[in-house]
């Protein structure tokens, strides 16, 4: 399968999913330790993709949605944004419901 159709069914297979240096327990980068802190702390599930153990996604996600940093953070298969936009999300609430509803959408 071509790099970008297994980042395209990776956004797609999972409500949420936030690709980043590192995994939720132990990132790899201050910028991934926020954004996963922050998913987690809504209480939703999310998957994550550890970018540093797979070269090809590590060079082709950023050509995927033309978003040249990580993490990237993916919520009903659209991107979101980084680490600051995901910040800002929390800090308001709407995170939170917004995984809420990607999720409950996925299991309906």
């Amino acid at each position: 399968m071509d790099v970008l159709e297994r980042i395209r069914a990776q956004v797609t297979g999972n409500p949420v999913v936030i690709y980043m240096k590192g995994t939720p327990q132990f990132p790899q980068c201050g910028f991934s330790s926020r954004a996963a802190a922050a998913l987690q702390d809504t209480g939703v599930p999310f998957s994550y993709i550890n970018v540093l153990q797979d070269p090809d996604i590590f060079e082709n996600l950023p050509r995927f949605a033309d978003w040249p940093t990580f993490p990237q953070i993916y919520i009903s298969g659209e991107l979101v944004g980084g680490c600051d936009i995901v910040l800002e999300l929390h800090a308001s609430g709407e995170l939170k419901s917004m995984m809420e509803k990607a999720v409950a959408n996925a299991a309906a």
